[in-house]
């Protein structure tokens, strides 16, 4: 037995449709049809208390998100007990398109062309081509590395960082502090989409954040407790960053009254940078559980140490 839990009744119904058709042979069901101690597989976002433990035959979890950090920070997370995420499900491709909009936007003065029509101002900037816009990617993960594969083919020039060396054709890999301070300093736009661990959060401090060149833009789709939100908004309002685009924040969704929510040179999004789609995570985690059905080993198991 299968259970399917998200905090939405209605999601779930549909989340149950797509796996009873993709996985006919397998009995699926939601928490209202279950046996609690029938089951054997947990796919889930958004936890309640007392529903891990309520399951004494639960073999593995899987996540209805590429996202796991809400899920390891429980503390009724049973030692040992196999989690697996999902590696793209469409997210990759989404990320890409949200990324690539703020890199052409501030390549194209999109956000100076903004503050200047809330002024009244008529005035022509020069124009950049791809190639003068440097573009570093903190996050090499599958979608760092398809988003930055992807600006390599519209002509930007482009560094990545992540935890170990990498080896992406036509990307510029670094890794350790040093690697992260040379990105930082070497790139106009700065696109964040790594997850939240215990060595990620707070890594863009204040300190790190001053290390961007003056007039460079920062973009964070990966998750809101890495960056310091009072050190970026003092940098933006001194003038040394020129722009934010930020789908992530330290509390979502941010308070009212927050001041990112109307600064002049800062875009809010709510999350939305890469949303995981339905029937493309259903036939990932059938495939994974076709995969243990077998007797093998699971892609996109989490390693914990890592945190993702």
């Amino acid at each position: 037995m299968i259970l399917v839990h998200t905090p939405n009744p209605k999601e779930v119904a549909t989340y149950l449709e797509l796996f009873r058709a993709a996985m006919p042979e397998q009995l699926f069901v939601d928490v209202n049809e279950a046996c609690l101690n029938a089951v054997r597989y947990l796919i889930v976002w958004g936890v309640p208390d007392g529903l891990i433990a309520s399951l004494p035959r639960l073999e593995a979890i899987f996540a209805l998100g590429a996202g796991v950090d809400k899920l390891l920070g429980r503390a009724d997370l049973p030692d040992g007990m196999p989690l697996y995420r999902l590696l793209d499900s469409g997210m990759a491709g989404q990320m890409t398109e949200y990324v690539r909009y703020g890199v052409l936007g501030y390549q194209r003065n999109m956000d100076v062309y903004r503050r200047q029509q809330a002024a009244g101002q008529w005035r022509m900037l020069a124009p950049r081509p791809p190639a003068d816009v440097h573009v570093g990617i903190l996050g090499l993960g599958e979608i760092g590395t398809a988003v930055a594969k992807a600006l390599v083919r519209d002509g930007y020039p482009v560094s990545g960082w992540s935890r170990s060396p990498k080896h992406i054709h036509s990307v510029h890999s670094l890794h350790g502090e040093s690697g992260l301070e040379k990105l930082l300093e070497t790139s106009q736009v700065v696109a964040c989409l790594l997850p939240s661990t215990p060595q990620t959060r707070g890594l863009l401090n204040g300190e790190r954040l001053s290390l961007m060149q003056p007039g460079s833009m920062l973009i964070n789709a990966g998750r809101g407790d890495l960056v310091d939100q009072n050190a970026l908004l003092a940098l933006l309002n001194n003038g040394h960053l020129r722009c934010a685009q930020l789908d992530v924040f330290a509390v979502e969704p941010l308070p009212h009254g927050h001041p990112l929510w109307h600064h002049p040179s800062v875009t809010v999004t709510p999350h939305i940078a890469a949303i995981t789609l339905r029937q493309e995570a259903v036939a990932q985690i059938v495939g994974k559980l076709r995969q243990l059905a077998r007797g093998e080993e699971a892609d996109g198991r989490v390693q914990r140490q890592q945190g993702y």
